[in-house]
């Protein structure tokens, strides 16, 4: 009795199913499937009734609880997204071109932003000569993408960094990096990202020496600094920078200054050398070298100056 109660039942139940015409619930999906767009990207919403063919049907688009498609024999539809107006929550409905019965989806939310922010980080901006430094470049609240990179020097265009398509890359040459991202089909991209320079230090110490090597220096004489790559672990042609009260600060290849001392030449001094086929490779600065001149002019200077004077003047 139990088992014919329950194999009656069981015919009931199918019965229901087949005669009534109802079995899976509508579906909706996006493709691409992302929480969040940007305007100018493309959304293609995908409605299926799980039931019969895609033909039996007609198909509708709500958006927010209202008819934002209206019925139509596509079951697909590609949105053009042009505002942040098209944020909200999209639910889809069939109805079946036979009897007009309806199935109604699930919901799905998008976000939409205005315009997407990109970022170039890096771990550190200063590395030693061999080793290397991550940069990343990241887009805001968003996924799907894809990352192009670009280095660039001074001397040299911006070049794309072929094969390195991460959000993440590991970088040994100095230069100047940005990146931008891509994604979806037709691509989207969105503006380059601001610049990150990345400049590699060579360990070779660095010194300043003064000729003539006098202990004291008088107002008057003329005197030359020389900028001393020593030994250490790179052998290259260098270029030099200075810094101090009365010398020059662009780089030349010259390792040596010289001038007239005064008064205000009193002060620290400093180099440091760089290679000079790449801009972005240097030494650390020297220890400063301290010049102090006495206020005390030097006669035989002040004697030589009055006879040129007086020569010139005769």
């Amino acid at each position: 009795m139990g088992a014919t109660l329950l194999c009656e039942l069981g015919l009931f139940l199918l019965c229901t199913l087949l005669c009534t015409g109802h079995t899976q619930a509508a579906v909706l999906t996006i493709e691409p499937s992302w929480s969040s767009f940007f305007i100018g990207e493309f959304v293609t919403f995908k409605c299926d009734m799980n039931e019969g063919e895609d033909t039996d049907w007609e198909y509708k688009i709500n958006k927010d609880g209202r008819e934002f498609i209206p019925y139509d024999t596509n079951k697909d539809y590609r949105l053009t997204i042009i505002s942040t107006g098209h944020s909200g929550e999209y639910q889809c409905s069939g109805r079946r071109k036979s009897s007009h019965d309806t199935k109604i989806s699930n919901t799905v939310s998008i976000t939409v932003l205005d315009k997407p922010r990109v970022t170039l980080t890096a771990g550190t901006t200063i590395i030693p000569v061999g080793g290397s430094v991550t940069l990343t470049c990241s887009v805001q609240s968003s996924d799907g993408w894809k990352y192009e990179w670009f280095r660039g020097t001074q001397t040299t265009f911006i070049v794309q960094i072929r094969d390195q398509q991460n959000r993440d890359i590991r970088v040994s040459q100095g230069g100047i990096y940005s990146c931008f991202g891509t994604r979806g089909n037709p691509v989207y991209a969105t503006d380059i990202s601001d610049d990150v320079t990345i400049e590699i230090t060579f360990s070779n110490k660095v010194v300043v020496k003064q000729q003539p090597n006098w202990p004291q220096i008088f107002r008057g004489e003329t005197i030359t600094l020389t900028c001393e790559v020593q030994e250490g672990g790179e052998t290259t042609e260098w270029e030099y920078e200075w810094r101090g009260p009365s010398t020059p600060t662009q780089w030349t290849h010259n390792n040596d200054v010289t001038f007239r001392v005064s008064e205000s030449s009193s002060g620290d001094y400093m180099c440091k050398s760089r290679r000079r086929d790449d801009s972005y490779s240097s030494t650390e600065w020297s220890e400063a070298f301290t010049l102090s001149v006495s206020s005390k002019s030097c006669l035989l200077c002040d004697l030589h100056l009055t006879n040129v004077i007086m020569v010139s003047t005769g």
